[in-house]
């Protein structure tokens, strides 16, 4: 089943049931037969369907597409079945942007683009210090830039901590701790048409580079023995991953687990093939965000924010996907 054709019958099949799902569940219902084409479609449903359900199942495919296509290329090209788009900072930037444009009172659009800038800058800056470090130490490239994107991440969480406590209690505090948490409640189409740019980007580019990733995946110097230019080739991808992590995460908010847990899915429904792997990464990390949107819209009275969901669901799904390759393997 792994190098056949059911990977991606299941894949797509997910995707489509969680669309169904998410565009006729909530507080107003949409009839199936509404949206087969079936049924009549009254004014008032028309508009729950066009201009709230619809920009927010596209919204919740992008994120999840962006975050699990990123942690399979981060997975794969750093050989490290732990690694997830925030290895480098890039979560943690964007989210120290967003609450700096929080803390000093910029708008919606203002505070994503803070977050979006910060998760670039980030990178960029994890990117020069193991470029200083490298030069003056010497030293495996991708272990230096794994610790220099855990040491600046650590740096910019106490950057987070301190304006949490130096922030307005009745006002800016709780503003910062539900942007941490993740929603999409507040998504426009205008923050769609934002993010889908850079994230569709960074996608694209990572589609393009999957097979030659899997070069990466064979360690530095047997990848340079079979003339890939592992410096130009990571370099893109980590670009690649970055531009659409932080496209998403300025949108959606920090949302985790996702680009952990469903590459290691993924991984064992079509195989370790990066050629495979990252475009099916990207189908069920579309699949399995909007199944958490929907459950975060209808679970509870109120809406329950992306974050708390995705770890609730994400680490029993990721023990269960563990424990089942060790009986595999």
């Amino acid at each position: 089943m792994r190098h056949g054709g059911w990977s991606w019958g299941i894949a797509v099949a997910a995707l489509g049931g969680a669309v169904l799902a998410a565009l006729a569940l909530g507080r107003y219902p949409v009839p199936l037969s509404v949206l087969s084409g079936l049924g009549a479609m009254d004014p008032a449903m028309a508009t729950v369907l066009w201009n709230v359900r619809l920009p927010r199942v596209l919204a919740a495919t992008l994120v999840g597409a962006a975050l699990a296509g990123a942690g399979a290329a981060f997975q794969g090209m750093f050989r490290n079945p732990l690694a997830s788009p925030d290895l480098l900072g890039v979560s943690v930037g964007a989210s120290l942007g967003a609450v700096l444009g929080i803390f000093f009172g910029l708008p919606v659009v203002g505070v994503q683009a803070a977050a979006f800038l910060g998760g670039l800058g980030a990178v960029a800056a994890v990117a020069l210090l193991m470029g200083a470090v490298r030069r003056s130490a010497g030293g495996d490239p991708v272990l230096l830039l794994v610790l220099a994107g855990i040491a600046l991440g650590a740096l910019l969480g106490a950057a987070i901590s301190l304006l949490k406590v130096l922030a307005d209690p009745y006002n800016q505090l709780p503003a910062i701790t539900f942007w941490l948490l993740g929603s999409l409640s507040a998504v426009t189409r205008g923050d769609l048409l934002a993010a889908a740019v850079p994230a569709g980007a960074g996608l694209l580019l990572l589609f393009l580079l999957r097979w030659r990733l899997n070069l990466l995946t064979l360690g530095e110097d047997e990848a340079r023995a079979l003339g890939a230019p592992t410096g130009p080739l990571r370099g893109a991808a980590i670009l690649g991953a970055t531009l659409a992590t932080a496209a998403v995460t300025a949108m959606a908010g920090a949302v985790g687990w996702v680009g952990l847990v469903v590459p290691h899915a993924a991984r064992l429904l079509g195989g370790p093939d990066l050629r495979r792997l990252v475009p099916l990464s990207m189908l069920l990390g579309a699949a399995f965000l909007l199944a958490v949107d929907t459950l975060a819209r209808n679970v509870a009275r109120i809406e329950i924010p992306l974050g708390i969901l995705t770890a609730a669901v994400g680490t029993p799904v990721f023990l269960l996907l563990i424990a089942r390759r060790g009986r595999e393997e």
